[in-house]
Protein backbone atom coordinates (compact mmCIF):
# COMPACT_ATOMS: atom_id res chain seq x y z
CA UNK A 1 0.00 0.00 0.00
CA UNK A 2 1.46 4.08 -0.94
CA UNK A 3 0.71 7.02 -0.19
CA UNK A 4 -1.90 7.05 -3.68
CA UNK A 5 -3.70 4.09 -2.45
CA UNK A 6 -3.91 6.09 0.95
CA UNK A 7 -5.42 9.32 -0.99
CA UNK A 8 -7.74 7.14 -3.45
CA UNK A 9 -9.26 5.82 -0.33
CA UNK A 10 -9.37 8.43 1.89
CA UNK A 11 -12.83 8.94 3.37
CA UNK A 12 -12.05 4.89 4.33
CA UNK A 13 -9.17 6.14 5.95
CA UNK A 14 -10.28 8.66 7.90
CA UNK A 15 -13.63 6.84 8.88
CA UNK A 16 -10.74 3.81 10.32
CA UNK A 17 -8.90 6.96 12.09
CA UNK A 18 -12.09 8.64 13.59
CA UNK A 19 -13.72 4.80 14.41
CA UNK A 20 -9.79 3.83 16.71
CA UNK A 21 -9.68 7.58 17.89
CA UNK A 22 -13.53 7.39 19.17
CA UNK A 23 -12.91 3.85 21.12
CA UNK A 24 -9.95 5.16 22.34
CA UNK A 25 -11.46 8.34 24.10
CA UNK A 26 -13.97 6.25 25.76
CA UNK A 27 -11.68 3.17 26.63
CA UNK A 28 -9.08 5.51 28.22
CA UNK A 29 -10.23 9.22 28.62
CA UNK A 30 -11.45 10.52 32.04
CA UNK A 31 -14.57 11.15 33.05
CA UNK A 32 -14.69 14.69 32.76
CA UNK A 33 -12.86 14.46 29.05
CA UNK A 34 -15.95 11.97 28.25
CA UNK A 35 -18.58 14.44 29.17
CA UNK A 36 -17.40 16.20 25.88
CA UNK A 37 -17.51 12.83 23.99
CA UNK A 38 -20.59 14.44 21.97
CA UNK A 39 -18.37 17.65 20.78
CA UNK A 40 -15.33 15.73 19.92
CA UNK A 41 -16.92 12.88 18.06
CA UNK A 42 -19.23 15.75 15.61
CA UNK A 43 -16.01 17.73 15.17
CA UNK A 44 -13.92 15.08 14.04
CA UNK A 45 -16.39 14.13 11.32
CA UNK A 46 -17.15 17.29 10.84
CA UNK A 47 -13.42 17.89 9.46
CA UNK A 48 -13.45 14.46 7.95
CA UNK A 49 -16.51 15.49 5.81
CA UNK A 50 -14.91 18.68 4.63
CA UNK A 51 -12.02 16.81 3.61
CA UNK A 52 -13.84 14.54 1.66
CA UNK A 53 -15.21 17.94 -0.71
CA UNK A 54 -11.53 18.41 -1.40
CA UNK A 55 -10.36 17.39 -5.19
CA UNK A 56 -10.04 13.91 -5.79
CA UNK A 57 -8.09 12.17 -8.05
CA UNK A 58 -9.97 9.21 -10.07
CA UNK A 59 -8.37 5.29 -9.79
CA UNK A 60 -8.35 1.89 -8.82
CA UNK A 61 -6.62 0.76 -5.91
CA UNK A 62 -6.33 -3.25 -5.13
CA UNK A 63 -6.16 -4.49 -8.38
CA UNK A 64 -9.58 -2.92 -8.92
CA UNK A 65 -11.36 -3.77 -6.16
CA UNK A 66 -11.81 -0.02 -5.29
CA UNK A 67 -13.11 2.65 -7.56
CA UNK A 68 -12.54 5.80 -6.57
CA UNK A 69 -13.95 8.59 -9.02
CA UNK A 70 -15.75 12.08 -8.60
CA UNK A 71 -19.29 10.71 -8.36
CA UNK A 72 -18.18 8.01 -6.16
CA UNK A 73 -16.90 11.27 -3.74
CA UNK A 74 -19.91 13.05 -4.20
CA UNK A 75 -22.30 10.66 -3.04
CA UNK A 76 -19.95 9.84 0.10
CA UNK A 77 -19.67 13.45 0.76
CA UNK A 78 -23.62 13.92 1.20
CA UNK A 79 -23.54 10.40 3.00
CA UNK A 80 -21.52 12.32 5.33
CA UNK A 81 -23.66 15.56 5.92
CA UNK A 82 -26.37 12.92 6.38
CA UNK A 83 -24.79 11.13 9.22
CA UNK A 84 -23.16 15.04 10.56
CA UNK A 85 -26.93 15.95 11.06
CA UNK A 86 -28.31 12.81 12.67
CA UNK A 87 -25.08 13.29 15.18
CA UNK A 88 -26.10 16.71 15.87
CA UNK A 89 -29.86 15.68 15.84
CA UNK A 90 -29.05 13.10 18.56
CA UNK A 91 -27.36 14.86 21.76
CA UNK A 92 -30.33 15.34 23.41
CA UNK A 93 -31.65 11.77 22.61
CA UNK A 94 -28.12 10.96 24.15
CA UNK A 95 -28.10 12.94 27.04
CA UNK A 96 -31.72 12.66 28.63
CA UNK A 97 -33.03 8.61 27.42
CA UNK A 98 -30.46 6.40 28.21
CA UNK A 99 -28.09 7.99 30.92
CA UNK A 100 -27.79 3.65 31.56
CA UNK A 101 -26.21 3.26 28.08
CA UNK A 102 -22.69 4.14 26.43
CA UNK A 103 -23.70 6.94 24.04
CA UNK A 104 -20.38 6.70 22.81
CA UNK A 105 -21.61 3.25 20.73
CA UNK A 106 -23.88 4.93 18.55
CA UNK A 107 -21.47 7.03 17.44
CA UNK A 108 -19.17 4.21 16.74
CA UNK A 109 -21.57 2.04 15.46
CA UNK A 110 -22.74 4.73 12.71
CA UNK A 111 -19.44 5.55 11.53
CA UNK A 112 -18.84 2.02 11.43
CA UNK A 113 -22.39 1.39 9.27
CA UNK A 114 -20.74 4.21 7.33
CA UNK A 115 -17.60 2.57 6.10
CA UNK A 116 -19.30 0.07 4.91
CA UNK A 117 -22.08 2.04 2.60
CA UNK A 118 -18.18 3.73 1.23
CA UNK A 119 -16.78 0.45 0.49
CA UNK A 120 -19.91 -0.82 -1.32
CA UNK A 121 -20.29 2.64 -3.38
CA UNK A 122 -16.62 2.13 -4.64
CA UNK A 123 -16.33 -1.50 -5.17
CA UNK A 124 -15.87 -2.89 -8.40
CA UNK A 125 -15.53 -6.44 -7.12
CA UNK A 126 -18.89 -8.26 -5.83
CA UNK A 127 -16.55 -9.65 -2.89
CA UNK A 128 -15.81 -5.87 -1.89
CA UNK A 129 -18.96 -4.91 -2.60
CA UNK A 130 -20.61 -7.93 -0.29
CA UNK A 131 -18.63 -6.97 2.42
CA UNK A 132 -19.46 -3.52 2.41
CA UNK A 133 -22.72 -4.61 2.39
CA UNK A 134 -22.69 -6.50 5.47
CA UNK A 135 -20.71 -4.17 7.29
CA UNK A 136 -23.13 -1.52 6.47
CA UNK A 137 -25.79 -3.82 7.92
CA UNK A 138 -25.01 -5.43 11.11
CA UNK A 139 -24.02 -2.45 13.21
CA UNK A 140 -27.56 -1.32 12.41
CA UNK A 141 -29.60 -4.32 13.94
CA UNK A 142 -27.34 -3.15 17.23
CA UNK A 143 -28.43 0.86 16.75
CA UNK A 144 -32.13 -0.49 16.18
CA UNK A 145 -32.51 -2.46 19.25
CA UNK A 146 -30.52 0.37 21.04
CA UNK A 147 -32.92 1.15 23.87
CA UNK A 148 -32.47 -2.55 25.12
CA UNK A 149 -35.34 -1.47 27.86
CA UNK A 150 -38.17 -1.38 25.48
CA UNK A 151 -39.57 -4.31 23.98
CA UNK A 152 -40.34 -2.75 20.62
CA UNK A 153 -36.92 -1.60 20.00
CA UNK A 154 -35.35 -5.23 20.56
CA UNK A 155 -38.31 -6.66 18.49
CA UNK A 156 -37.00 -4.00 15.36
CA UNK A 157 -33.50 -5.17 15.90
CA UNK A 158 -34.64 -8.91 15.67
CA UNK A 159 -36.62 -8.60 12.86
CA UNK A 160 -34.22 -6.44 11.10
CA UNK A 161 -31.50 -8.99 11.50
CA UNK A 162 -33.53 -11.80 10.25
CA UNK A 163 -34.68 -10.00 7.30
CA UNK A 164 -31.14 -8.65 6.66
CA UNK A 165 -29.50 -12.04 6.52
CA UNK A 166 -32.49 -13.83 4.53
CA UNK A 167 -31.69 -11.08 2.04
CA UNK A 168 -27.88 -11.17 1.99
CA UNK A 169 -28.92 -14.47 1.52
CA UNK A 170 -30.45 -14.15 -1.24
CA UNK A 171 -28.44 -11.92 -2.95
CA UNK A 172 -25.06 -13.61 -2.24
CA UNK A 173 -27.19 -16.88 -3.84
CA UNK A 174 -27.23 -14.66 -7.01
CA UNK A 175 -23.70 -13.81 -6.74
CA UNK A 176 -22.46 -17.65 -6.70
CA UNK A 177 -24.74 -18.59 -9.74
CA UNK A 178 -22.89 -15.61 -11.64
CA UNK A 179 -19.55 -16.87 -9.88
CA UNK A 180 -20.59 -20.54 -11.21
CA UNK A 181 -21.66 -19.39 -14.69
CA UNK A 182 -18.43 -17.25 -15.89
CA UNK A 183 -15.40 -17.84 -13.63
CA UNK A 184 -13.72 -15.58 -11.51
CA UNK A 185 -13.12 -13.29 -13.46
CA UNK A 186 -17.01 -12.56 -13.58
CA UNK A 187 -16.72 -11.19 -9.73
CA UNK A 188 -14.90 -7.89 -11.06
CA UNK A 189 -17.49 -5.67 -12.81
CA UNK A 190 -15.48 -4.36 -15.49
CA UNK A 191 -14.88 -8.35 -16.51
CA UNK A 192 -18.28 -9.32 -15.89
CA UNK A 193 -19.80 -6.51 -18.34
CA UNK A 194 -18.86 -8.15 -21.32
CA UNK A 195 -19.79 -11.84 -19.86
CA UNK A 196 -22.83 -11.26 -18.99
CA UNK A 197 -25.81 -13.23 -21.51
CA UNK A 198 -29.24 -13.69 -21.07
CA UNK A 199 -28.84 -17.09 -20.21
CA UNK A 200 -31.19 -19.22 -17.76
CA UNK A 201 -28.97 -19.01 -14.88
CA UNK A 202 -27.67 -15.40 -15.21
CA UNK A 203 -31.36 -14.16 -15.22
CA UNK A 204 -31.93 -16.10 -12.32
CA UNK A 205 -28.21 -14.80 -10.68
CA UNK A 206 -29.53 -11.19 -11.91
CA UNK A 207 -33.64 -12.00 -10.28
CA UNK A 208 -32.02 -12.55 -6.89
CA UNK A 209 -29.15 -9.97 -6.57
CA UNK A 210 -32.40 -7.41 -7.13
CA UNK A 211 -34.17 -8.83 -4.98
CA UNK A 212 -31.70 -8.80 -2.07
CA UNK A 213 -31.28 -4.96 -2.89
CA UNK A 214 -34.66 -4.17 -3.05
CA UNK A 215 -34.69 -5.41 0.64
CA UNK A 216 -32.32 -2.87 1.56
CA UNK A 217 -34.05 -0.27 -0.27
CA UNK A 218 -37.29 -1.20 1.05
CA UNK A 219 -38.84 -1.24 -2.41
CA UNK A 220 -42.87 -3.60 -2.41
CA UNK A 221 -43.07 -6.09 -2.01
CA UNK A 222 -39.57 -6.37 -0.20
CA UNK A 223 -40.97 -3.75 2.35
CA UNK A 224 -42.47 -5.77 4.85
CA UNK A 225 -40.16 -5.25 7.81
CA UNK A 226 -39.66 -0.98 7.10
CA UNK A 227 -43.05 0.24 9.09
CA UNK A 228 -42.62 -2.32 12.71
CA UNK A 229 -38.06 -1.52 12.08
CA UNK A 230 -39.40 2.34 11.79
CA UNK A 231 -41.05 2.18 15.00
CA UNK A 232 -40.17 0.32 17.09
CA UNK A 233 -36.22 2.26 16.35
CA UNK A 234 -35.17 4.65 18.34
CA UNK A 235 -36.42 7.73 16.17
CA UNK A 236 -33.11 9.70 15.34
CA UNK A 237 -31.90 5.95 14.49
CA UNK A 238 -34.83 5.87 12.01
CA UNK A 239 -34.03 9.00 10.12
CA UNK A 240 -30.38 7.37 9.51
CA UNK A 241 -32.02 4.39 8.66
CA UNK A 242 -34.59 5.77 6.21
CA UNK A 243 -32.34 8.34 4.41
CA UNK A 244 -28.60 7.24 4.79
CA UNK A 245 -29.04 3.76 4.51
CA UNK A 246 -31.44 3.84 1.72
CA UNK A 247 -29.08 6.30 -0.38
CA UNK A 248 -26.45 4.18 -0.09
CA UNK A 249 -28.36 1.31 -1.22
CA UNK A 250 -29.54 2.81 -4.04
CA UNK A 251 -26.86 4.26 -5.46
CA UNK A 252 -24.88 1.35 -5.32
CA UNK A 253 -27.23 -0.83 -7.35
CA UNK A 254 -26.95 1.67 -9.92
CA UNK A 255 -23.81 1.36 -10.24
CA UNK A 256 -23.77 -2.27 -10.37
CA UNK A 257 -27.08 -2.32 -12.61
CA UNK A 258 -25.11 -0.11 -15.39
CA UNK A 259 -21.74 -1.58 -15.24
CA UNK A 260 -22.51 -5.35 -14.85
CA UNK A 261 -25.96 -5.86 -16.44
CA UNK A 262 -26.11 -2.98 -18.90
CA UNK A 263 -25.72 -5.56 -22.05
CA UNK A 264 -29.02 -7.13 -20.50
CA UNK A 265 -31.08 -4.42 -20.28
CA UNK A 266 -34.06 -5.57 -21.82
CA UNK A 267 -34.38 -8.48 -19.40
CA UNK A 268 -34.01 -6.11 -16.54
CA UNK A 269 -35.82 -3.25 -17.90
CA UNK A 270 -39.45 -4.66 -17.34
CA UNK A 271 -38.60 -5.85 -13.27
CA UNK A 272 -37.72 -2.27 -12.34
CA UNK A 273 -40.41 -0.70 -13.91
CA UNK A 274 -43.00 -2.94 -11.84
CA UNK A 275 -41.22 -2.22 -8.73
CA UNK A 276 -41.07 1.51 -9.26
CA UNK A 277 -44.93 1.42 -10.30
CA UNK A 278 -46.03 -0.97 -6.96
CA UNK A 279 -43.36 0.79 -4.86
CA UNK A 280 -44.84 4.42 -5.08
CA UNK A 281 -48.49 3.56 -5.45
CA UNK A 282 -48.29 1.21 -2.52
CA UNK A 283 -46.09 3.50 -0.17
CA UNK A 284 -48.67 5.99 -0.93
CA UNK A 285 -51.54 4.08 0.05
CA UNK A 286 -50.46 2.63 3.10
CA UNK A 287 -49.18 6.11 4.03
CA UNK A 288 -52.70 7.37 4.44
CA UNK A 289 -54.01 4.82 6.53
CA UNK A 290 -51.27 5.33 9.48
CA UNK A 291 -52.11 7.27 12.32
CA UNK A 292 -48.23 6.39 13.77
CA UNK A 293 -45.92 9.22 12.86
CA UNK A 294 -42.91 6.96 12.18
CA UNK A 295 -45.00 4.11 10.24
CA UNK A 296 -46.77 7.39 8.03
CA UNK A 297 -42.81 8.41 7.71
CA UNK A 298 -41.71 4.72 7.04
CA UNK A 299 -44.06 4.19 3.44
CA UNK A 300 -43.80 7.63 3.00
CA UNK A 301 -39.88 6.77 2.49
CA UNK A 302 -41.27 3.34 0.63
CA UNK A 303 -42.56 6.08 -1.63
CA UNK A 304 -39.55 8.20 -2.43
CA UNK A 305 -37.81 4.96 -2.81
CA UNK A 306 -39.81 4.56 -5.90
CA UNK A 307 -39.33 8.21 -7.11
CA UNK A 308 -35.46 7.92 -6.47
CA UNK A 309 -35.59 4.39 -8.97
CA UNK A 310 -37.26 6.66 -11.61
CA UNK A 311 -33.59 8.34 -12.00
CA UNK A 312 -32.29 4.99 -12.14
CA UNK A 313 -34.53 3.28 -14.65
CA UNK A 314 -33.41 5.57 -18.08
CA UNK A 315 -29.85 4.89 -17.48
CA UNK A 316 -28.10 8.13 -18.65
CA UNK A 317 -26.09 10.97 -17.59
CA UNK A 318 -29.34 12.85 -16.62
CA UNK A 319 -30.41 9.98 -14.87
CA UNK A 320 -27.61 9.39 -12.47
CA UNK A 321 -27.78 13.22 -11.98
CA UNK A 322 -31.42 13.04 -10.71
CA UNK A 323 -31.17 10.28 -8.41
CA UNK A 324 -28.02 11.59 -6.57
CA UNK A 325 -29.80 14.86 -6.46
CA UNK A 326 -33.22 13.40 -5.25
CA UNK A 327 -30.53 11.96 -2.52
CA UNK A 328 -29.48 14.93 -1.64
CA UNK A 329 -32.94 16.75 -0.89
CA UNK A 330 -34.38 13.86 0.41
CA UNK A 331 -31.81 14.22 2.66
CA UNK A 332 -32.12 17.80 3.94
CA UNK A 333 -36.20 17.19 4.02
CA UNK A 334 -36.48 13.91 5.66
CA UNK A 335 -33.83 14.14 7.99
CA UNK A 336 -35.57 17.54 9.00
CA UNK A 337 -38.75 16.06 9.79
CA UNK A 338 -37.20 13.35 12.12
CA UNK A 339 -35.46 16.06 13.60
CA UNK A 340 -39.05 17.40 14.38
CA UNK A 341 -40.43 14.66 15.02
CA UNK A 342 -37.67 13.10 17.48
CA UNK A 343 -37.45 16.83 19.67
CA UNK A 344 -41.31 16.28 20.11
CA UNK A 345 -40.91 12.85 21.22
CA UNK A 346 -38.09 13.39 23.18
CA UNK A 347 -40.41 16.55 25.18
CA UNK A 348 -43.60 14.60 25.35
CA UNK A 349 -42.77 10.50 24.58
CA UNK A 350 -46.31 11.40 21.97
CA UNK A 351 -45.96 10.31 18.27
CA UNK A 352 -48.75 9.87 16.75
CA UNK A 353 -50.21 12.49 14.44
CA UNK A 354 -53.17 13.22 16.31
CA UNK A 355 -50.80 14.44 19.17
CA UNK A 356 -50.04 16.96 16.75
CA UNK A 357 -53.33 18.45 16.95
CA UNK A 358 -53.06 22.28 17.49
CA UNK A 359 -49.15 21.85 17.38
CA UNK A 360 -49.24 25.71 16.04
CA UNK A 361 -50.56 26.79 19.18
CA UNK A 362 -48.24 25.94 21.62
CA UNK A 363 -44.99 25.78 19.00
CA UNK A 364 -45.77 27.65 15.91
CA UNK A 365 -41.69 27.88 14.78
CA UNK A 366 -41.90 24.08 15.04
CA UNK A 367 -44.79 23.60 12.87
CA UNK A 368 -43.84 25.63 9.99
CA UNK A 369 -40.62 24.04 10.08
CA UNK A 370 -42.21 20.97 9.78
CA UNK A 371 -44.34 22.18 7.09
CA UNK A 372 -41.81 23.01 4.59
CA UNK A 373 -40.85 20.13 4.72
CA UNK A 374 -43.83 17.86 4.35
CA UNK A 375 -44.34 20.48 0.85
CA UNK A 376 -40.40 19.82 -0.26
CA UNK A 377 -41.06 15.71 0.10
CA UNK A 378 -44.37 16.37 -1.73
CA UNK A 379 -43.14 18.16 -4.43
CA UNK A 380 -44.34 21.79 -3.90
CA UNK A 381 -42.69 24.94 -5.40
CA UNK A 382 -40.49 26.26 -4.97
CA UNK A 383 -38.89 24.24 -2.57
CA UNK A 384 -36.15 21.76 -3.08
CA UNK A 385 -38.65 18.53 -3.29
CA UNK A 386 -39.72 19.81 -6.45
CA UNK A 387 -36.85 20.36 -8.64
CA UNK A 388 -36.12 16.72 -7.27
CA UNK A 389 -39.21 15.19 -8.77
CA UNK A 390 -38.96 17.35 -11.78
CA UNK A 391 -35.76 16.14 -12.82
CA UNK A 392 -36.34 12.52 -12.33
CA UNK A 393 -39.57 12.80 -14.45
CA UNK A 394 -37.60 15.22 -16.72
CA UNK A 395 -34.97 11.72 -16.93
CA UNK A 396 -38.03 9.36 -17.06
CA UNK A 397 -39.49 10.90 -20.07
CA UNK A 398 -36.39 11.80 -22.10
CA UNK A 399 -36.28 7.49 -22.50
CA UNK A 400 -39.90 7.60 -23.37
CA UNK A 401 -41.13 6.32 -20.23
CA UNK A 402 -44.45 8.66 -20.47
CA UNK A 403 -46.65 5.98 -19.12
CA UNK A 404 -43.97 5.53 -16.07
CA UNK A 405 -44.28 9.45 -15.44
CA UNK A 406 -48.06 9.70 -15.65
CA UNK A 407 -48.30 7.32 -12.67
CA UNK A 408 -46.04 9.15 -10.58
CA UNK A 409 -47.06 12.00 -11.56
CA UNK A 410 -50.61 10.67 -10.01
CA UNK A 411 -48.96 9.57 -7.07
CA UNK A 412 -47.63 12.86 -6.55
CA UNK A 413 -51.33 14.55 -6.06
CA UNK A 414 -52.32 11.24 -3.71
CA UNK A 415 -49.15 12.10 -1.44
CA UNK A 416 -50.05 15.64 -1.37
CA UNK A 417 -53.62 14.25 0.36
CA UNK A 418 -51.52 12.93 3.23
CA UNK A 419 -49.10 15.47 3.67
CA UNK A 420 -51.40 17.78 4.15
CA UNK A 421 -53.19 15.67 6.78
CA UNK A 422 -50.37 16.54 9.27
CA UNK A 423 -50.44 20.24 8.04
CA UNK A 424 -53.78 20.22 8.95
CA UNK A 425 -53.69 18.61 11.84
CA UNK A 426 -51.11 21.09 13.27
CA UNK A 427 -52.49 24.19 11.81
CA UNK A 428 -56.16 23.56 11.58
CA UNK A 429 -57.23 20.71 14.55
CA UNK A 430 -58.34 22.51 17.06
CA UNK A 431 -56.92 20.77 20.71
CA UNK A 432 -57.59 22.13 24.26
CA UNK A 433 -54.27 20.43 25.49
CA UNK A 434 -51.64 20.08 22.55
CA UNK A 435 -48.25 19.62 22.97
CA UNK A 436 -46.65 22.02 25.47
CA UNK A 437 -43.96 24.74 24.29
CA UNK A 438 -40.10 22.93 23.32
CA UNK A 439 -37.24 23.97 24.26
CA UNK A 440 -34.87 22.87 21.36
CA UNK A 441 -31.28 22.81 22.27
CA UNK A 442 -28.22 24.45 20.56
CA UNK A 443 -27.23 21.39 18.68
CA UNK A 444 -30.74 20.09 17.06
CA UNK A 445 -31.54 24.15 16.42
CA UNK A 446 -28.23 23.57 14.00
CA UNK A 447 -29.25 20.50 12.87
CA UNK A 448 -33.08 22.07 11.90
CA UNK A 449 -31.32 25.05 10.33
CA UNK A 450 -28.95 23.06 7.88
CA UNK A 451 -31.93 20.99 6.99
CA UNK A 452 -33.87 24.11 6.06
CA UNK A 453 -31.48 25.85 4.29
CA UNK A 454 -31.10 22.97 1.91
CA UNK A 455 -34.90 22.74 1.10
CA UNK A 456 -34.95 26.50 0.68
CA UNK A 457 -31.95 26.64 -1.37
CA UNK A 458 -31.13 23.40 -3.11
CA UNK A 459 -33.29 23.49 -5.87
CA UNK A 460 -33.45 27.75 -6.55
CA UNK A 461 -29.58 27.71 -6.54
CA UNK A 462 -28.52 25.75 -9.87
CA UNK A 463 -24.71 25.57 -8.94
CA UNK A 464 -25.38 21.95 -6.95
CA UNK A 465 -27.42 20.44 -9.84
CA UNK A 466 -24.85 21.27 -12.26
CA UNK A 467 -22.15 20.17 -10.15
CA UNK A 468 -23.58 16.82 -10.03
CA UNK A 469 -24.20 16.45 -13.73
CA UNK A 470 -20.83 17.19 -14.99
CA UNK A 471 -19.92 14.82 -12.93
CA UNK A 472 -21.88 12.43 -13.92
CA UNK A 473 -21.57 12.92 -17.81
CA UNK A 474 -18.47 11.15 -18.03
CA UNK A 475 -19.76 7.76 -16.77
CA UNK A 476 -22.21 7.52 -19.79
Amino acid sequence: MNIETILLMRTEFLLIFLLVALIVLDLFASNNLKKYFDSIACFLFLATTLVGFLPLNEGEAFGGMFVADRMNAVVKSILNVGVLLVFLQSKTWLNNAYTNHKKSEVYILIISTLLGMDLMISSGHFLLFYIGLELASLPLAALIAYNKYSKESVEAGAKFILMAAFSSGILLYGLSMFYGAVGEAGLYFDALSGLVKPTSIQLLAMVFFIAGMAFKISLVPFHLWTADVYQGAPTNITAFLSVVSKGAAVYALMIVLYKVFNNIFDSWEFVVYGLIVVTITVGNLFAMRQQNMKRFLAFSSISQAGYIMLGLLPGTALGMSSVVFYLLVYLVSNLGIFAVVSILENHSKKESITDYNGLYQTNPKLSVIMMLFLFSLAGIPPFAGFFSKFFVFMAAAEMKYYALVFIALINTVISLYYYLIVVKAMFITKNETPITTVKTDTSSKLGLFICVIGTLFLGILSYFYETINQFSVGLF
